[in-house]
């Protein structure tokens, strides 16, 4: 059976950015070939069945040679597999899209093309620069500054001087002073304003304005590194007026997500919301354990129980599929449920029940002795959590020894055998600020899965005390968010990055 080959634009950096169709395609690929300029953060929604293929260039250096890259898709599809070409930007925008599509073509392989946000317009909006304005300038030109083998530029200098557009310059860094040499020459203003964007819509973003006559001397002292824009044209006066980027609490930021895969996408989101980029390393997961829940669920159906407990958003998923496995929702008809916090009710709401009982401080200690007050003597309760729960919840309940507790493993927490290699790799070279924790369980997977990687520079934000308290333990500098709830822990990462951004600065 014949294979089928996606080309697909990544888009600058910011998963953000990435097209609905292109996560779609990507979430079923079985052969991922992906180049240097795909964000991170996109990297880890690759399937974990999916077969990698690194293909990164770099100036002057290519890790496979295209004409090969060409051939891995090939024999790829041949083989009968689902192959996405995952490319930075737009894979027909200076992506050599096309030079790939026509080895398929001739072999009569299927394919279809994803586009994606070029950097040419998102990486100047994501700096506050408008490509185009009426008052400025009624158009823009794209143009590649990568050399030829003899060093050269095939650039109508005096022909982008003349139309008096914007111009974005791709892949032009080597070639800066060459550029702008040209468009002196040319007879452009010295003083057209003009700027280089470096790594656009990411974490370390950063501009560097200046004039044309001027910019080669800023980038120098600013130590500018690939990948970087450069864009001319009286657009660029407005950047500081513009820009929204760097507004966000959490702008520059860089931090890991270690959810379960399940529940990492809210946080991750509330994150994003605030100008994080966010990797999820998913340290943990859950594995339902099957034989005691089951039982008890038939024991409940039958009115044995007045009390379900429910400590956290997991053992909701767990229980509730479960349930409806057997039964469906009227089985709790006489139940009343209690839960550990906010984020349980969440979930709990999600399969359209509420919560009877919520206490005042969301710790298992406070459950625990707050439930005692308002159970009715000789009542049974369920609670179903992880097999390695704490034992203060039912240290606190058995206080009133009428009440029959049955606590129950039912599922069992595992942690990740070792991290995504876009995690591992930015925490080596530390270019992870935070790493965001919702139980201890979280933190003991993160350190498990980079056992042989110093994670110590990274800080550590966590949901509540015992989760800090681990991490602590394990090495790491920990903050605990003012509440157990997500937007809290939110709100914590980014009190501690506007610290870490002011030492930076000191």
């Amino acid at each position: 059976m014949m294979g089928k080959v996606w080309l697909v634009g990544a888009g600058p950096g910011d998963i953000g950015l990435m097209t609905l169709r292109g996560r779609e395609v990507l979430s079923d690929a079985e052969v991922v070939v992906y180049d240097a300029l795909v964000g991170e953060s996109i990297l880890g929604f690759i399937p974990d069945t999916a077969e990698r293929i690194y293909a990164g260039k770099h100036s002057g250096h290519h890790t496979i040679p295209q004409a090969e890259i060409n051939h891995i898709l090939l024999e790829h599809a041949f083989a009968g597999k689902r192959v996405v070409r995952l490319k930075g930007g737009d894979p027909f925008l200076f992506g050599r899209g096309g030079e790939e599509l026509e080895l398929l073509v001739r072999h009569e392989i299927p394919f279809e093309i994803v586009p994606g946000v070029p950097s040419a317009l998102a990486v100047p909006a994501y700096n506050g620069i408008p490509v185009t304005h009426r008052d400025f300038c009624s158009s823009m030109h794209i143009v590649t500054g990568h050399m030829r083998a003899d060093r050269s530029l095939n650039i109508d200098f005096e022909a982008l001087a003349r139309e008096g557009g914007t111009l974005v310059f791709l892949m032009g860094i080597t070639a800066l002073p060459d550029i702008m040499r040209g468009l002196l020459n040319a007879g452009m203003n010295p003083d057209t304003p003009a700027a280089v964007l470096e790594r656009g819509t990411t974490a370390r973003q950063r501009r560097i304005s200046a004039t044309v006559a001027t910019l080669q001397e800023a980038c120098v002292r600013a130590e500018v590194r690939t990948p970087a824009i450069i864009i001319v044209g009286r657009v660029c006066a407005l950047a500081d007026n513009f820009d929204w980027a760097s507004r966000r609490p959490l702008h520059g930021a860089k931090v890991v997500v270690t959810r379960p895969r399940a529940l990492a996408s809210e946080l991750s989101s509330l994150l994003r919301a605030q100008g994080a980029e966010v990797l999820e390393f998913p340290a943990i997961r859950t594995v339902p354990i099957e034989g005691a829940l089951e039982k008890a669920i038939d024991r409940l159906s039958h009115g044995n129980y007045q009390w379900l407990v429910l400590t956290s958003p997991s053992a909701v998923q767990v229980f509730m599929s479960a349930l409806m496995q057997r039964f469906d929702i009227r089985a709790l008809s006489n139940v009343r449920i209690a839960v550990l916090g906010p984020g349980t009710q969440k979930a709990l709401r999600k399969w359209h029940l509420n919560a009877d009982f919520l206490p005042t401080q969301w710790n298992a200690q406070a459950l625990g002795t707050q439930l005692c007050g308002i159970c009715a003597e000789g009542d049974s309760i369920l609670i179903p959590r992880s097999g390695i729960a704490s034992v203060e919840l039912v240290s606190a309940l058995r206080a009133k020894p009428s009440l029959r507790v049955e606590d129950i493993a039912a599922y069992r927490t595992e942690y990740t055998a070792e991290a995504a290699p876009e995690v591992r790799a930015a925490i080596e070279r530390g270019d992870i600020d935070l790493a965001v924790f919702t139980s201890a369980s979280t933190v003991r997977g993160f350190i498990n899965g980079l056992r042989d990687v110093d994670c110590s520079h990274v800080h550590a934000v966590c949901i509540g005390p015992q989760t800090a308290a681990q991490a602590e333990q394990c090495g790491l500098h920990a903050t605990v968010a003012e509440q157990s709830t997500l937007s809290s822990l939110v709100e914590a990462a980014g009190k501690v990055a506007k610290q870490m951004k002011a030492v930076k600065q000191a």
